[in-house]
This record gives structure tokens, sequence and C-alpha cells, in this order.
């Protein structure tokens, strides 16, 4: 039994490791990646994208989107994932071509065109995924769920409240959360225990062709301390095929969408303010060790 997704992503050495995940693992059917800007801009997000399914010689298509968010002035992450997004690995030349920003029409018509409803799994901000759900209204009874990166009902990662794919932009994150379609939260509350370990690292740079590309990115990646490097995006995929590795709690989730606090998400921890209604399972647990061991066993069954 396999499950059919689309990935709306900002590679990113993270998303490159969840994109490598999805391409690879035969539970996972990966029908198309869209991109948007995020950890650096579009056209690099986009560019990645087509290295990785070049990289593993996968049949995906690739379509880029939004430039901006909403309303919020963008703001990248470079500093983070450095200026290409995904530095340190030669993959050869550059894609000679990028797809034209048409993303959300090439979600629309990827969803509809299948007979079994679709997992998305945004991985950066949500603004294609917010202008898909706003434009084609009609497309949320072929949307299964959405397993999406990004929240805290902790401490942020922008701001004390706020994580870096909702901060990006809250306005989209709003409407994801009030869509009525069933959301995952998979933010920091787990990521940040997700941590692949030095042990790990080492023993994934050993594993073949992948495993040097991985490795080598991850060197990079100016997120790690001590305890090892989070994984955030790669989290997604991870719930998705083994949700036992996650303990969740149903709530209802609100975004701050202005003022000092805006990216917050905020859980309705007590019940208190929605009737006891709920609109998001969110993870706020995660079996480190177990999530470690998963990984190399992912690496393992990549080919390039």
């Amino acid at each position: 039994m396999t499950t059919k997704i689309i990935m709306d992503t900002d590679p990113g050495i993270d998303d490159a490791a969840a994109i490598s995940v999805a391409i690879n693992n035969p539970e996972i059917e990966l029908e198309l990646i869209t991109t948007v800007a995020g950890n650096v801009t579009v056209d690099k997000t986009t560019k990645n994208a087509l290295k990785l399914v070049k990289f593993f010689n996968a049949d995906v298509p690739v379509a880029s989107g939004a430039e901006q968010p909403l309303l919020k002035p963008f703001e990248d992450a470079a500093r983070v994932h450095g200026e290409s997004g995904m530095p340190g690995y030669d993959f050869g030349e550059e894609p000679a071509e990028v797809p034209a920003n048409n993303a959300v029409e090439v979600l629309y018509q990827t969803i509809m065109a299948n007979d079994d409803p679709i997992t998305l799994v945004p991985t950066g901000s949500y603004t294609n995924i917010a202008l898909l759900l706003k434009e084609h209204p009609d497309v949320k009874g072929k949307i299964k769920k959405i397993v999406a990166m990004g929240g805290a009902i902790g401490m942020g990662n922008m701001t004390s409240a706020a994580e870096f794919n909702v901060f990006t932009d809250p306005h989209a994150a709003e409407i994801v959360y009030q869509s009525g379609i069933p959301v995952v939260m998979v933010g920091l509350d787990v990521t940040m225990k997700a941590l692949l370990t030095p042990e790990t690292i080492a023993t994934i740079k050993t594993l073949g062709k992948p495993g040097e590309m991985l490795g080598t990115i991850f060197t990079h990646y100016y997120e790690g301390n001590e305890g090892g490097i989070p994984m955030h995006d790669v989290n997604t995929l991870a719930y998705i095929l083994n949700p036992e590795m996650y303990q969740t709690e149903a709530y209802w989730v609100d975004v701050v969408t202005e003022g000092p606090a805006i990216g917050e998400t905020v859980a309705d921890i007590r019940g208190a303010y929605h009737d006891g209604k709920t609109n998001a399972e969110v993870c706020v647990d995660i079996d480190a060790a177990a999530f470690n061991k998963w990984f190399i066993a992912e690496v393992k069954k990549m080919r390039a």
C-alpha cells in the first residue's frame, strides 16, 4: 500500500533530505514537486529540486511557485542553508531551464486528475498551498490531509514565538489551518529532538553516492550543535511512514498574523476557546533513537 504525496518545498538542506527519501521509498508515490521562496529565492529552490530529481534519475515533475509571501516581506534563511540552498556538493551542470511560475495550476491539475485523494507535504512556507485553496476551493475534497513541517507550541527559531516556515508567510499558514482539511503539524517540538547524531552522519557518508551527497551538504548546515543536526523536513516523511515514532495531541491551532508574535502557532491546549473543536494533530514528542535508525535505513535504499 503506497501513499500518494505532493511535496511543496524550498530546498534547502533538510528539504533535500526529505525529497531524497520521498523519491526512493517504495511506499511513497511522489506525484509532483512544487517549489516556493523560503530558505532561498524560488529560482534557487527550483534549481535545487531539479538537481535532486536528476541526481536520482527520477521521473517526477517540478513546478516553480510563489516568489514571495502573500502579504509579508520575504525573508530567507541563507544564513542557515548557504547562498545556494544546497552548498558543498557538485551536482554537475546547472539546470538549463527553470519551469515557469505555474505551481498553483499544476497542483490543481495533478490533484484533480488523481482517482485517490493526495496527501500534501509542505516543507517550506505555505504560500502555494494557500493560493491553491483560495483560487480552487473545489480541490479540498481531493486532499486527504496536509502533513506540514512548521510551527511550534513551544519555542520558535525565528523569534521566541515563531518557527521559520510559518513566520515566512503567516497569512498563508492561517489559510491552511482554517481550511477544514485535516492537518498534521510537524513542528519544532519534535524536529528539534530528531537530531541526526554525529555517529549517524558519519555512517551516512559511507552509504554510496546518495550518502556522500547528503553527508556533504549536511556539513554546510549552520543549525547544528554537539548533539547533532535537526532534520526538520524529513520528519514529515517519517511521520507518514512511521507514525508510531511520534506522540500527537489534537488541538485547535491559530496563527498570529501581526505584531511582535507574528508567525506564532497558538494551540488551544485547554480546549477553552473553540468549543472543544480541533483543527490539527500536533506532533509533541518523538523517539529520536528510532528516527536515527530509520533515516540510516532510508539512505541505504537510495540509488543514484
